[in-house]
């Protein structure tokens, strides 16, 4: 009754509140005045940490996500009252949605087996990539992103942007993590059956750089998941939250959401709630974690 005068008692007279709730206002003032407990204090305390965290997601991190944030840091707290504290402040994260494919199968191409069946785990960095379009809708007509996810640290190894779907594109991306990570013999690069990836220039730079292809049959987004569930992270937290006036403005927001955002802090539960750059910074072979 209290909590109710107090979010009240701006639009009504605080006598008025108290006779129709049937409580007197010295009892109101009595518990206004009251020191706040011990749990209110820590609630508050918490709550700002939970704010800065969801705040330096973007807005994006749901109670899970918040709450390994928080333990990673030393906080022991329990994920029910991360999840409550949120709600009550009207936090929320943003949550996946399925996308329309943006690449097509036309004719006869060229194919490859699937060599991944829907297996997407990987031993190490460089030893499975996986790769596909979406589109980007500005104001001055659709900005396509062709990207590359290694399997094993769900990093964007490599990617690529234009305003047209020709294998070009998909190329650009494949140079691109080519140059980016240098990878050794046994590297599979996977995709579906769209013709930018059937293409005749497209195999043969795979077969130049030592990949082998692998595609999923037709028309199946199970065959090619883990993408799917990259882009479809990519739309909710951007491009669903975003609007473009041009390809210049889209090209940077991209290039922000993936190289400051997503490679270098956002978590995953699949990496032990680490981002993709801290899960390589401990785990690649090689490398000397302090």
């Amino acid at each position: 009754m209290y909590r109710f005068v107090e979010r009240e008692k701006a639009a009504h007279h605080l006598t008025t509140l108290c006779r129709v709730l049937g409580v007197s206002p010295g009892g109101y003032r009595a518990w206004s005045e009251r020191s706040p407990s011990a749990r209110a204090t820590a609630d508050a305390i918490l709550l700002e940490a939970i704010r800065a965290i969801h705040a330096r997601s973007r807005g994006t991190y749901g109670a899970p996500r918040v709450h390994a944030e928080l333990r990673a840091t030393g906080r022991s707290v329990g994920r029910k009252r991360v999840a409550r504290l949120m709600r009550a402040a009207g936090l929320v994260g943003v949550h996946r949605r399925r996308r329309s494919a943006g690449t097509r199968s036309v004719g006869r191409r060229l194919t490859a087996p699937d060599l991944v069946r829907r297996d997407f785990s990987a031993t190490g960095p460089d030893r499975l990539w996986v790769t596909d379009i979406t589109y980007l809708p500005t104001a001055a007509g659709f900005l396509y992103l062709a990207v590359i996810v290694d399997v094993w640290s769900r990093r964007v190894v490599g990617w690529a942007m234009a305003d047209h779907l020709r294998t070009e594109l998909v190329i650009a991306a494949l140079d691109a993590a080519i140059a980016a990570r240098d990878p050794g013999a046994g590297l599979i690069h996977h995709s579906d059956r769209g013709t930018q990836y059937t293409s005749v220039a497209l195999g043969a730079r795979l077969r130049e750089a030592g990949i082998a292809a692998s595609m999923g049959a037709p028309g199946t987004a199970y065959d090619n998941a883990l993408v799917e569930s990259f882009f479809a992270s990519l739309e909710t937290e951007l491009i669903d939250r975003s609007s473009w006036a041009g390809h210049a403005e889209a090209r940077t927001a991209v290039f922000d959401w993936i190289e400051r955002f997503y490679n270098r802090s956002r978590i995953h539960s699949s990496l032990g709630y680490l981002s993709p750059d801290e899960f390589e910074r401990r785990y690649r072979p090689g490398t000397i974690v302090a």
